[in-house]
């Protein structure tokens, strides 16, 4: 692929720019390496789980989790290699020329497709573990793996045919801001499928984060109701069983498996919200002031401050599968056991302390 230098230097293709293009070409290069690297650790650290997953129908969350990886790990990749020819050509061949119109295309494309792909993956997968906390029997006969591979084809199809519907003339692919990238057209003119494909676009990620949060917390408050029962089945069988036992058993169910998937989920969730909400909601908010006559309400820094936060999202998802494993949050659950019975033990002998005292006064 080359660069069109015949281009006209955009507005901000200046010399102000040219003092910046080390720096964005060595963090193109840091977090595509970075991100690439950290999403195959988290690739192998669930291939070691495979057997632990099988074993106790856990199957599709894993399919789910794989696709969400490989996805990270895509748009880390192809995207990436894209910014990085950029970067590359205006920093070495010393050209303010801006991509061609074929390049572009490709480039918006892969942008689009591996933006949407990792949102759609997250939002199937909190689903599927709302289904499988509130709804363990319909789970446990209804949900199989094959069930999880077609959604995963359709979640990509969907992704798919939204990126490449500007290469049939459906809506356009056009440089954004500082002329390193190709999205959609988010301001300026727009016609009517330019402008469709961006509210497609935002609203889609923006329901995949909305019913992901909404499902994580439905999931939470199923196992935090479990937890309680639990709690209580232990103090009322207290009589016949030691305290040492009813600490393992809580211990056990507070480290159990779908803990140890909802507390991954439900960081994997926070992250995309917080790296993945500024950019959607500003596109949103460009197309609300664009059609009502309005101003647009922030800088076009802006959207490249919140493309750069969105890119980050593919970084530490592969870090919360390799922080929060279960040999990591067996020692918190461990740490925390072991305080509550010290402070448990201490009330204890405070009250027979107090008890003795009191008879000795008597």
């Amino acid at each position: 692929m080359k660069i069109n230098s015949s281009y006209q230097p955009s507005p901000w293709l200046n010399s102000s720019t040219t003092s910046t293009r080390s720096l964005s070409l060595g963090m193109s290069c840091f977090t595509m390496a970075f991100g690439a690297i950290s999403n195959l650790t988290a690739l192998g650290i669930l291939a070691k789980s495979h057997v632990r997953f099988r074993r106790q129908s856990k199957a599709p969350f894993l399919l789910l989790t794989v696709a969400l990886l490989l996805a990270d790990l895509g748009s880390h990749v192809i995207p990436g290699a894209f910014a990085l020819y950029v970067h590359m050509h205006q920093r070495y061949e010393m050209q303010t020329g801006m991509p061609t119109k074929v390049f572009c295309q490709f480039f918006g494309a892969s942008m689009v497709f591996f933006g949407l792909c990792p949102l759609l993956m997250s939002c199937a997968m909190a689903i599927e573990r709302c289904i499988a906390i509130t709804l363990p029997f319909f789970h446990a006969a209804m949900i199989t793996v094959a069930h999880a591979r077609r959604v995963v084809l359709f979640l990509s199809a969907l992704a798919l045919v939204l990126a490449v519907l500007p290469l049939f003339s459906v809506g356009t692919y056009t440089i954004q801001p500082p002329g390193t990238w190709c999205f959609l057209p988010i301001s300026g003119s727009q016609s009517k499928a330019d402008n469709d494909l961006v509210l497609t676009f935002s609203c889609l990620g923006l329901t995949a984060l909305i019913l992901s949060l909404l499902c994580n917390i439905l999931s939470g408050l199923a196992l935090l109701q479990t937890r309680m029962k639990s709690q209580r089945g232990d103090r009322t069988s207290a009589a016949h069983c030691n305290r040492r036992a009813s600490s393992a058993s809580s211990s056990s169910l507070f480290c159990s498996l779908d803990v140890e998937m909802m507390v991954q989920l439900a960081v994997v969730t926070v992250v995309s919200c917080v790296c993945w909400s500024p950019f959607l909601v500003h596109i949103l908010l460009m197309q609300h002031n664009q059609s009502t006559g309005g101003s647009v309400p922030l800088p076009d820094g802006f959207i490249l401050l919140g493309l750069r936060m969105a890119s980050w999202n593919q970084i530490l998802d592969p870090w919360v599968y390799i922080l929060l494993r279960r040999a990591v949050l067996s020692r918190i659950c461990c740490l925390s056991t072991h305080r509550e019975t010290n402070m448990a033990n201490s009330f204890k002998a405070d009250t027979l302390l107090a008890l003795t005292l009191t008879k000795d006064e008597l």
